[in-house]
């Protein structure tokens, strides 16, 4: 294993945001990671692991710890069965997939990340979400120190959630197993009305999955959610809100709250999100709240492309960031009384 002392963590994330950490290590096989793990918990030491560092947003203090970023290789296919080492980058196992004519995955394209962290998030975007086609994740247990192998149904996937999220401190994703589909070609149908209006196709129809993978990436780009060194509307966390999910009671007040700043005639976004809740759109919020594309006047500003990205426009601190997050958030809180919350994770900080 790589090992480095007062190692700058910023590089290692999109944002390019946050101070040092104590120690890095660099891990490129299943063993280094846990021995790595093993050794901060038995000494004590905290630890942080990092993946692709696309959701996460880290302190200008940095951590007082070690740092370990995984960075282990594997892409295993047998007939429609896809294995992935928690290290592979994310876009780049997507396209091989397509590449092997396999669907499942081809909506997912260009989500920055290792693959590693796409059960932690359940990871979604156009229509798809990984816990749809996730069999199994093979993960070390910190509890029982054990290498461990979860299935789907007890990895308690949910809308950006799952068991690994709600149990931060005591798994660290290994491999994780797919189960692709075998359609000749074809991607699985189409459940995203952007992505089936822009291939000029009806909702739940089968297209090309290369042409849907090209598409899903057109659309990322034009928002600035494709990874581009040279473009500042990438230097963000992707989406930094998550879509708020609304009971009945919150609902019927957030209707009330729409139609006495915008007007009876006003319709908000709003998708079924079982048990009687409702989903509705951070990134419309936002906007309608007054933050719209390109907000700010320092040097975190919102995206130029998409209200629903907070993007560092190359000298922010974390500071800066957050302060433009706490100013969205209280803003949509005071038009419409609901309550944003960022879908990165937060090292030595918080909202």
């Amino acid at each position: 294993m790589q090992e480095l002392h007062d190692a700058p963590l910023a590089p290692l994330t999109t944002f390019r945001l946050g101070g040092p950490a104590t120690r890095l290590l660099t891990a490129t096989t299943d063993a280094d990671v846990v021995e790595a793990v093993r050794e901060a918990d038995d000494s004590g030491t905290p630890l942080l692991v990092i993946g692709g560092g696309s959701n996460l947003v880290i302190g200008d203090k940095g951590f007082e710890g070690t740092a370990l970023r995984i960075a282990t290789k594997g892409f295993v296919l047998d007939g429609p069965t896809l294995e992935l080492a928690a290290g592979e980058v994310w876009t780049d196992a997507v396209a091989r997939s397509v590449e092997a004519g396999l669907a499942g995955l081809e909506c997912l394209a260009g989500i920055p990340g290792s693959a590693g962290a796409t059960p932690i998030q359940n990871v979604g975007a156009y229509g798809q979400e990984v816990s749809s086609t996730i069999t199994e994740v093979v993960a070390y247990d910190r509890r029982t120190r054990e290498t461990v192998t979860i299935p789907n149904s007890e990895c308690a996937f949910a809308y950006r959630h799952s068991r690994f999220k709600a149990e931060p401190d005591r798994f660290v994703v290994l491999r994780v197993r797919f189960g692709l589909e075998e359609a000749g070609g074809l991607s699985a149908p189409l459940k995203y009305p952007e992505t089936a209006r822009a291939m000029g196709v009806e909702e739940g129809e089968r297209v090309p999955a290369a042409a849907a993978r090209e598409t899903v990436l057109r659309l990322r780009a034009g928002k600035g959610m494709v990874l581009d060194p040279e473009d500042h509307d990438t230097w963000s966390a992707g989406s930094f809100f998550t879509n708020p999910i609304l009971d009945p009671a919150q609902f019927e007040a957030f209707l009330a709250r729409v139609a006495q700043h915008l007007g009876p005639d006003v319709t908000p976004p709003a998708f079924p999100a079982g048990e009687g809740r409702t989903k509705t759109s951070a990134a419309w919020l936002i906007d309608r709240a007054g933050f719209t594309k390109g907000y700010g006047s320092g040097p975190a500003r919102i995206s130029t492309k998409h209200t629903l990205a907070l993007t560092n426009r190359g000298a922010a601190s974390t500071e800066d960031l957050l302060a433009l997050a706490r100013e969205v958030v209280a803003g949509v809180h005071d038009v419409f009384g609901v309550t944003l919350v960022n879908e990165p994770v937060t090292v030595g900080v918080s909202l």
